[in-house]
């Protein structure tokens, strides 16, 4: 994740790098503060415990997604417009792969903050634009399958050889493939 300027969010940035590199349970406020070169208290200024960082990543995180939904309810359901929230949804998700390995790597956790809930209720707003309301169970899977590909996408292909805006276009791609035979059933 590239540094950020402000202070907020470069605890933010270091947290993550802290708990991708020795586990959320691992990590401490104080190790936190150290790799930033600031006092607990500095740090306890912006956030009083390690699951204030968490939660405010992923408010972060869900912010453009409701906005994005809030959008897409007052467009008309066109193919043009589900496929805009799709291109939108991608760019939303571009800068938070550390993230989303955060949420695999720490499943216990994110029960624990009821994080894992807000993020499904967005999942689930989404997939519902997306979806024909009299869609067959084969294109409810489709449309589902749409938006798990964005997902998934960041991590299958981090491995492989090549350019990360390519590797982004062929995610938007294969997800708009399965959208649009969905929409035309």
């Amino acid at each position: 994740m590239a540094a950020r300027g402000n202070t907020r969010q470069r605890i933010q940035d270091v947290a993550l790098e802290l708990f991708a590199e020795q586990g959320y349970e691992k990590t401490s406020l104080r190790e936190i503060a150290e790799r930033l070169d600031v006092t607990k208290a500095a740090l306890y200024y912006h956030f009083k415990t390690k699951e204030d960082i968490v939660i405010s990543l992923f408010e972060d995180l869900t912010k453009p997604i409701t906005e994005l939904i809030e959008w897409g309810r007052e467009q008309p359901p066109t193919l043009d417009t589900k496929l805009e929230i799709l291109r939108r949804y991608g760019a939303a998700l571009s800068g938070a792969a550390p993230l989303f390995r955060f949420m695999q790597e720490n499943q216990a956790t994110m029960r624990d903050l009821s994080i894992g809930h807000r993020f499904k209720e967005g999942m689930l707003g989404l997939t519902e634009l997306v979806r024909r309301p009299d869609a067959d169970l084969v294109d409810q899977v489709r449309c589902a399958s749409g938006l798990f590909t964005m997902h998934i996408g960041m991590f299958a292909l981090k491995d492989v050889e090549g350019d990360d805006e390519d590797k982004r276009k062929a995610i938007l791609e294969v997800a708009s493939e399965l959208i649009t035979q969905a929409h035309r059933a």
